[in-house]
């Protein structure tokens, strides 16, 4: 029989000082409530009441038994009650992996935003590049710019994110605004040596025509947000996602050519390992980022004056 159960039982006849009582309170017959007892005593090796056909009491064993028990079923309950709290209301730590400029610029001001709503929930916040596995490295959420690798897990689309080619309103000046995708081969465009192939560059015009550039230029870099940088300083042009270059563009920092010729959106994706029994802290930091990002993100707020998609 189920212990845990068995000790309720006996403290309920104990506090009753009658089986039939206690029996009757838990819904329980009295030869239920009658075995469970035995079936402790039996266990322990010891009598903890001493029966009469009037009357019940306990045994100083049965005394010393019951403040036990009594004391494990209250932290029984305080414990149940702590994680039904987690589930329920947000609190405890959420620990969130993203991409470092994402997590940077983008993350980093929305987790400020809702720690002011939500008090009790302690972010750690871990930014690196690549694929991490969620269950190995104990994260309950990430934030996902790319494919999504692992079918397995439960992703939540957030927002989109486009790819734009853009420069310095300084650099037009001098070296003029490219028309079409062609025309780059006569502009100095600095490539990402980390996202091979670096030195092609992938373009699909309105009518669904998709194009390849070869383009050349005076910097390489493994660093998306190096080439943002050299970029707003008038060096060349970059082929890089809104998320990165949208609040540069609508700021007058850069300046966006080609929009009619942009690859497809990219999605971002919120991922964690299970939707059975999401805690209340990745349920409202998913819902929160879904309610500032979408549908139309911020950080393309400048490709769409009207407000629409």
């Amino acid at each position: 029989m189920d212990k845990l159960t068995s000790m309720v039982v006996f403290t309920k006849v104990a506090k009753a000082g009658s089986f039939a009582s206690a029996a009757k309170e838990m819904g329980l017959s009295r030869a239920m409530a009658t075995k469970h007892v035995m079936q402790l005593e039996n266990s322990l090796g010891v009598r903890l009441l001493n029966r009469t056909t009037r009357h019940l009491s306990l045994t100083e064993v049965g005394m010393v038994y019951l403040e036990r028990c009594l004391q494990i079923l209250d932290d029984l309950e305080e414990t149940e009650l702590a994680v039904t709290r987690l589930q329920t209301e947000p609190r405890g730590t959420l620990k969130l992996n993203a991409a470092p400029f994402f997590g940077a610029y983008h993350l980093a001001p929305a987790i400020a935003a809702y720690l002011e709503i939500y008090p009790d929930v302690n972010v750690e916040l871990v930014l690196q590049a690549g694929y991490v596995d969620l269950v190995e490295e104990g994260f309950d959420l990430a934030i996902h710019l790319d494919e999504l690798r692992d079918s397995s897990l439960i992703a939540r689309k957030l927002g989109t994110s486009q790819r734009i080619v853009c420069g310095a309103p300084g650099y037009f000046e001098k070296r003029g605004v490219p028309k079409t995708p062609e025309d780059l081969k006569k502009h100095n465009c600095l490539s990402n040596s980390s996202l091979p192939p670096r030195d092609q560059w992938q373009f699909v015009s309105q009518d669904g025509k998709s194009t390849v550039i070869k383009v050349s230029g005076t910097l390489e870099a493994n660093s998306a947000d190096a080439l943002r940088m050299a970029a707003i300083s008038g060096l060349g042009l970059v082929l890089l996602p809104t998320y990165m270059v949208g609040q540069d563009i609508r700021k007058g920092r850069l300046q966006a050519v080609l929009t009619d010729y942009v690859p497809a959106a990219a999605d971002i994706h919120a991922v964690y390992p299970h939707r059975k029994h999401l805690s209340a802290k990745v349920r409202t930091f998913v819902d929160f980022l879904h309610e500032r990002f979408h549908p139309t993100p911020y950080w393309e707020e400048w490709m769409h004056p009207q407000g629409g998609e």
